[in-house]
């Protein structure tokens, strides 16, 4: 078929760079190159038994014929009592969607509330998905760009100059995929106070790493009376359950949102698997120790690669809170042999034969993201790689 035939809807978006670079090193792994890949969002745990065990029954229980729309009421049931339990947040299930992980509710949630023309905020780094999302619900994406100088928090007066009369939505993410940081009560106090005086801009909460946390405490956004009307809370079991290939998320929203994303996916994707959604609730109401013990092994791992990080002249790097990245700033290497982050992330793989992504992919230039979702004598290995392979940059 001739490319002319595609619609410009998906030929204005660009490929998924973690996906990509994922692909690459995959590729050179498959001729033969010993690539340790750090490029991807992904727990190395695997998903705990008593998650397992719950979908096996579920299998023998017959959970196998078509799931409603917006998920089993059981499940919405034991996300709403989640979100009492761990945020202080009151959702009804009937406020609530599961879609097939975070990314797809991200996605409804996007297309739900933006029109053509209308202008979305987006504080950078941000992960990324979230141009591309808006640029297929033909919306506007407006980036404020936070560098480690801010510990890549946006303050409320770049907020403040971003909204105008065109702004239909926000877009926040804390826990922060790329760069690890969380916004405090008072940061997003801070926030809160502009949004509060434009009633007309929706915000979208992205909190799927809220667990993978090293500060002993998380605000969602949606815990502000003064905006809870209009905030759509994204999150799921992905991350902090070890379980991204069950492809479970949720939104939680005001009923009109959550309505109008049940019907969106109704035309889509209709409910996801019924079997990862008992999973999915096993993870919910089951024993949350595994959670805290893999928080544990994020952060020794967090310390150790930030201390390995901060031994490479040149390399300037933050002490990322949450998550499971590290996001240093590279620009001490760039001008001469390497000119661009793009061209270092290559460099790095094809030199260090590491794999991380470039800062521009998530638009803040002069970056590259690493994930530390790994063993620890496989993170001591890259680090000492990378020192090497920039070490020749110098």
């Amino acid at each position: 078929m001739e490319q002319s035939r595609i619609s410009r809807r998906v030929e204005s978006l660009s490929p998924s760079a973690t996906l990509a670079m994922s692909a690459k090193s995959s590729e050179l792994r498959a001729k033969g190159v010993d690539v340790i890949n750090l490029s991807v969002g992904e727990p190395d745990f695997n998903t705990p038994e008593h998650i397992k065990e719950a979908a096996k029954r579920a299998i023998d229980e017959n959970f196998t014929h078509y799931p409603p729309v917006p998920g089993y009421m059981d499940l919405r049931r034991a996300i709403a009592e989640k979100l009492r339990r761990d945020n202080g947040l009151e959702f009804a299930p009937e406020q609530i969607v599961v879609s097939a992980g975070a990314k797809h509710s991200l996605s409804n949630a996007v297309l739900a509330l933006v029109n053509p023309g209308d202008e979305v905020v987006i504080p950078t780094p941000a992960w990324v998905s979230y141009v591309e999302m808006v640029k297929l619900a033909e919306g506007v994406p407006v980036c404020v760009p936070a560098g480690i100088d801010q510990d890549f928090k946006i303050l409320p007066a770049q907020l403040e100059a971003a909204i105008n009369e065109r702004t239909r939505l926000v877009m926040l993410c804390s826990p922060s995929n790329p760069s690890g940081s969380i916004y405090s009560r008072e940061e997003y106090a801070g926030l809160v106070e502009v949004l509060a005086r434009h009633p007309e801009v929706a915000v979208i909460s992205d909190e799927i790493y809220e667990h993978i946390n090293y500060t002993g405490e998380f605000t969602s956004l949606a815990s502000f009376p003064e905006i809870a009307d209009r905030v759509v809370v994204i999150n799921g079991v992905s991350k902090a359950y070890a379980m991204t290939g069950w492809r479970v998320g949720f939104l939680a929203a005001p009923l009109p949102i959550a309505k109008a994303c049940s019907k969106l996916q109704g035309q889509t994707t209709s409910g996801i698997s019924s079997i990862a959604q008992k999973a999915a609730e096993a993870a919910y109401v089951g024993p949350q120790e595994c959670v805290e013990e893999m928080r544990r092994a994020f952060e020794r791992r967090r310390d150790l690669v930030v201390k390995l990080a901060r031994e490479i002249p040149g390399l300037k790097v933050n002490n990322p809170q949450g998550a499971f990245y590290l996001f240093p700033e590279v620009t001490a290497y760039l001008g001469g042999k390497v000119k661009t982050d793009k061209e270092l992330a290559m460099y790095l793989l094809e030199e260090g034969h590491v794999a991380t992504v470039a800062g521009s992919d998530f638009g803040l230039p002069g970056y590259i993201r690493l994930s530390y979702a790994a063993a620890d004598e496989l993170l001591v290995e890259a680090m000492g790689r990378i020192k090497t392979a920039l070490a020749k940059l110098l």
